[in-house]
């Protein structure tokens, strides 16, 4: 089939690449001149394991093509999905002005019937005006589609080849028997294909990045508990998860949730329920119990260390939002740093994927480590904010003689604290004490 992808960014990249790697001829179009040639190239803009191999393969296989033509592009495809960015705006609504412009190109480029697919994450309605913004510039026929994506970044290319469901909302047997034969070669084992009317799926991709998100905050709120009344969070965490009715995925106590959608879409799914009159009062709890955590963090150096972190050094491992992604958007580690930083303190960060990231975020305010190790040179304490697997089992002896006092702050707990203890450490994570 032939398919255009509008938008290279991490939905659209992925998307493009492992829909050509199913045999359809894609088009992936951006209006950033020097990142498609980057892409031509090969070279991928964003760190996402697996991507890079599958843009490389199916390029030489003149599967996946690179442009900034919309027009040509939308003329030779059957299927154009939009997956441009729908960023928070000022009052928490999502911006459709992308959507919104890029419908206008399709109308205006199109020569025949076509099925557009709403990639990006909208609130629910956005399909009715994409539809009435078409209808002004076309006289030919098409649907619109809405096809959430439930991508983990980090997990994506995995996610995209092996869907644990494919939500399809669509009013129209014609679209939907496209959209069906398009992901039927990614279900060879049992079709999981979900169709529903467009507004449900609109709604479901915010009810089900909410209901994780609430889950996170959930656990964060009784890790809070536990280190008042004494009890440990992970044992808490241990015993709740084996109910099979709470499962154990989302369930561990930390800094909170960040990256470009739990937190945008949280938002949204409040304005969304205030534009309707419904007050959303569990969500808006979830919301601000992230915020808190990073607070409670913070509060937990500062007693330790004092108002005035003038004369401190901190090390810093992981800068990302979470592990397997260059991401830091909405990242803990901005909102901590930053806050050390207003009080002070120097910074010695390392990441093994964000750096270049975190130059945006920071410019030369902190010192950039070449090692987990560097990091830690004459520094008062390890912060650890995100869980990346070269963190899990380091050398603690070596930590310990670099740092100038063996204290570690663990905002994933990571390490065991009786043992940590036990080898000479000062030891401060989430939910324990």
């Amino acid at each position: 089939m032939k398919i255009t992808v509008i938008g290279t960014g991490y939905v659209g990249l992925v998307a493009g690449a492992c829909l050509a790697d199913m045999g359809n001829n894609v088009i992936c179009v951006d209006n950033n001149e020097d990142k498609l040639k980057k892409l031509e190239n090969g070279i991928i803009p964003i760190y996402e394991p697996g991507l890079e191999e599958l843009v490389k393969s199916n390029v030489s296989e003149n599967r996946l093509r690179f442009t900034s033509n919309i027009d040509n592009a939308v003329k030779e495809s059957e299927v154009c999905f939009i997956a441009v960015g729908t960023p928070q705006g000022e009052d928490g609504s999502a911006d459709l002005q992308y959507v919104l412009g890029v419908a206008k190109e399709i109308a205006k480029a199109m020569n025949g019937y076509k099925v557009i697919v709403d990639k990006s994450t909208v609130p629910v309605g956005t399909a009715k005006q994409v539809t009435e913004l078409i209808k002004q510039y076309t006289k030919y026929d098409f649907d619109v589609v809405s096809n959430p994506e439930f991508l983990k970044q980090g997990n994506a290319v995995d996610d995209f080849l092996s869907p644990d469901r494919v939500v399809i909302g669509s009013n129209s047997e014609k679209a939907t028997a496209i959209m069906q034969e398009i992901y039927a070669p990614f279900f060879r084992t049992g079709n999981r294909v979900i169709v529903m009317d467009v507004e449900s799926a609109e709604m479901t991709k915010y009810a089900s990045n909410s209901f994780l998100a609430t889950k996170i905050s959930f656990m964060n709120e009784i890790a809070q508990l536990c280190e008042k009344v004494g009890a440990n969070a992970e044992m808490v965490r241990v015993g709740m998860s084996t109910d099979s009715r709470i499962g154990n995925k989302f369930l561990f106590p930390g800094l909170g949730y960040g990256g470009s959608c739990f937190p945008k879409d949280v938002k949204a799914l409040i304005k969304t329920g205030a534009d309707n009159g419904v007050e959303m009062n569990i969500i808006k709890s979830a919301d601000e119990t992230n915020k808190l955590q990073r607070k409670l963090f913070i509060d937990k150096i500062v007693s330790r260390f004092g108002e005035n972190l003038s004369d401190k050094v901190f090390a810093v491992w992981g800068l990302a939002f979470k592990p397997k992604t260059d991401d830091m958007r909405e990242a803990p580690a901005i909102t901590i740093i930053n806050d050390l930083l207003n009080r002070g303190a120097k910074v010695q960060a390392y990441d093994p994927k964000a750096m270049n990231s975190a130059k945006y975020h920071f410019q030369e305010r902190i010192t950039y480590a070449k090692s987990s190790y560097e990091a830690l040179n004459n520094a008062d304490a390890l912060l650890l904010l995100t869980e990346w697997n070269e963190f899990r089992r380091p050398d603690m002896d070596r930590i310990k003689e670099l740092l100038k006092e063996p204290v570690i702050f663990d905002g994933r707990n990571q390490y065991n604290m009786e043992r940590t203890v036990q080898r000479g450490f000062e030891y401060v994570c989430v939910g324990k004490i």
